[in-house]
C-alpha cells in the first residue's frame, strides 16, 4: 500500500462524520462534580498509614534446610563471625510461628523500627523451618520472605541462621545498625581516649 491508498481508505472510514462542538463533548454521563482535594487528602492518609515497603510478591523460594545468611558491605568480617556464631547477646526475640506472610510483614517492620528506637543492636527472628506443611509448594514461605526482607531494611546490617540452641535453621540472628543516638556516644567516647 502506498499513501495515496492509506489516504483514500481513511477518508472512506471517516466519511459521514460531523464534527462535535466543543460543548458537546461528554467523557462521560455528568454526575456528581469530584472533589479532588477529599481524594488527596485520603491518598495522602493511606500513604502515611503504610510506610511499610516490604514487599508481599513473589520471592525467591529457599529451603526449609537452607541456611540463611547475608552481611551489608562494610560489616567487618569479625562481627559477622560471632553473630553467625551466635555469641553477641540476644537482646530482643520475635516469633513468627501460626502467621500468616501479611501478618509476618507487618510484624518483621515493626520489630525492626522497634529495635532501633530501643538502641537493640542484636535480636532474633523465629520463623521457622516451614517443613511441616503439607503442601510442598507453600514450605519454608515465611522463611523465604523473611530472607528477602530483611535484605530490603535498610535498619538490618547483617543477618544469619540461627545456632542450634536458640531455634537452629528456624530462626536468624539479625544485627541492626546503631541508632543515631549510640553513634553520637560511641563517636564521644572515642574523642575522650
Amino acid at each position: 500500500m502506498n499513501d495515496e491508498d492509506d489516504a483514500s481508505l481513511f477518508a472512506e472510514e471517516v466519511a459521514g462524520i460531523k464534527q462535535l462542538e466543543k460543548n458537546e463533548v461528554y467523557l462521560r454521563k455528568k454526575g456528581p462534580q469530584v472533589d479532588f482535594q477529599v481524594r488527596q487528602t485520603a491518598a495522602l492518609i493511606v500513604k502515611e498509614a503504610d510506610k511499610n515497603h516490604l514487599s508481599q510478591d513473589y520471592v525467591e523460594k529457599v529451603e526449609p534446610n537452607d541456611v540463611l545468611g547475608y552481611k551489608r558491605s562494610g560489616v567487618q568480617e569479625g562481627v559477622f563471625k560471632r553473630l553467625r556464631q551466635g555469641k553477641y547477646g540476644i537482646e530482643a526475640r520475635l516469633d513468627l510461628h501460626r502467621h500468616t506472610v501479611a501478618q509476618a510483614r507487618d510484624q518483621v517492620y515493626q520489630f525492626a523500627d522497634d529495635c532501633l528506637r530501643n538502641d537493640i543492636r542484636v535480636a532474633i527472628i523465629v520463623h521457622g523451618k516451614g517443613d511441616r506443611t503439607p503442601d510442598p509448594a507453600n514450605q519454608a514461605m515465611i522463611k523465604s520472605y523473611i530472607n528477602k526482607w530483611l535484605r530490603d531494611l535498610d535498619t538490618v546490617m547483617a543477618f544469619h541462621s540461627a545456632q542450634k540452641h536458640h531455634g537452629g535453621l528456624g530462626a536468624v540472628y539479625v544485627l541492626f545498625k546503631k541508632s543515631e543516638k549510640v553513634r553520637l556516644e560511641n563517636w564521644e567516647q572515642h574523642q575522650k581516649r
